[in-house]
């Protein structure tokens, strides 16, 4: 009896021993199996953290391109990248020579980081004047005697066939579209482009340039139908002579306004016998709603103002004949100088009279370099 009691005691004793073996087993899995899940869980934590912050850097670069590719020169070339004109190269903004990357011309030659070009010799520095934002400043600009020379020799005449009726437009055409001359004057245009980033500031830039050249005729004459004629300056000429009358003028201003990319025209005026530049803009704000803003080249004007005063009290009445010499932009709808006009005319009119009157024309006049009084052909 006694060993029996024994003998139980012992059993219960082995299975406490067994089942406290047991449990510790199943602690011992359940707190490993807890260290395995925690350390499962860290890492994908770590990995998705990681994962994170490699997309938000790779999308941190993409931003950057994306920046890096919305920054370009005046003429619209990206930075780093060659302009449509050669040799220029957009860096940092400016539009710099850079013919080892970008090459030259099909009518010029490689000389340094420059391009050479047959006419392109015995030069000279002209200041050119201009307003801008009521600021008068200058640009140097490089012109050379040999262009001005083979300018000199070229034709003012076109052959047409039987039947065919000669037409203004293709004389004025034929000024503006030279190949060699527009060799030489695409530099003012990129000097432009460099000087504004924006395609209204620069055609501000160019009419002012224009307007500030001096207005002077040539003396030259050239032999036509057995007698002589008075010679027409093509616009290059009006940069080297640094005169021109307002269609010569008209032709310099309508080639720099092209070439920045704009829808450009020009009116005659037969009966006042005069020209101007007609420039693409909304129609409420044009000519006679014809589509394109009244630009006077003969002197500092303000864009649309056609109620200038020319010489003896002329002003301008007749309808105009429109020689369309381009296509391209329009200037936007919301410019100062659709205002300033207004206000000129109404100044003109008499329709703002006393104190307010002075004061304003005094501020418009000083904006736009303004004088009293301007020149026909």
């Amino acid at each position: 009896m006694i060993l029996k009691t024994n003998q139980r005691k012992q059993n219960q004793k082995d299975q406490e021993y067994t089942w406290n073996k047991i449990k510790m087993l199943k602690e011992e899995d359940g707190s490993s199996k807890k260290i395995s899940s925690t350390f499962f869980i860290t890492l994908i934590l770590l990995g998705a953290s990681f994962l994170a912050y490699f997309f938000a850097i790779n999308n941190n670069f993409s931003l950057n391109e994306e920046v890096d590719k919305s920054l370009s020169c005046g003429d619209a070339t990206p930075y780093g990248a060659c302009s449509l004109t050669k040799p220029y190269f957009c860096e940092g903004g400016i539009l710099i020579e850079k013919s080892s990357a970008c090459g030259c011309s099909d009518i010029s030659t490689k000389d340094g980081e420059s391009c050479t070009f047959q006419y392109k010799n015995y030069s000279q520095k002209n200041s050119l004047k201009y307003i801008f934002n009521g600021k008068t400043q200058n640009i140097d600009f490089t012109v050379y005697a040999e262009m001005a020379d083979y300018l000199y020799r070229v034709p003012r005449v076109i052959d047409y066939g039987a039947g065919e009726k000669p037409v203004r437009t293709d004389f004025k055409l034929k000024m503006i579209n030279d190949e060699n001359q527009k060799e030489l004057l695409m530099p003012l245009v990129v000097q432009i482009h460099n000087l504004a980033n924006n395609s209204v500031d620069q055609a501000r830039i160019a009419v002012s340039i224009v307007q500030n050249i001096p207005y002077n005729y040539t003396e030259k004459k050239v032999a036509f139908a057995g007698g002589q004629i008075d010679y027409s300056l093509y616009p290059y000429e009006v940069l080297y002579y640094n005169q021109g009358i307002c269609g010569e003028k008209s032709a310099l201003l309508a080639f720099l306004l092209k070439e920045i990319g704009y829808n450009v025209s020009i009116f005659y005026f037969a009966e006042e016998n005069h020209e101007v530049v007609g420039i693409k803009c909304p129609v409420e704000k044009s000519f006679r709603k014809t589509g394109y803003c009244f630009v006077e080249t003969g002197g500092p004007a303000i864009i649309t103002d056609s109620s200038l005063e020319y010489v003896n009290g002329i002003k301008i009445k007749s309808e105009p004949e429109i020689m369309p010499l381009s296509g391209g932009m329009s200037l936007p709808e919301d410019m100062q100088e659709y205002k300033d006009a207004k206000t000129m005319k109404n100044i003109r009119a008499g329709n703002i009279l006393g104190f307010f009157e002075s004061g304003k024309f005094d501020e418009i006049k000083e904006r736009y370099g303004l004088i009293e009084e301007y020149n026909l052909l």
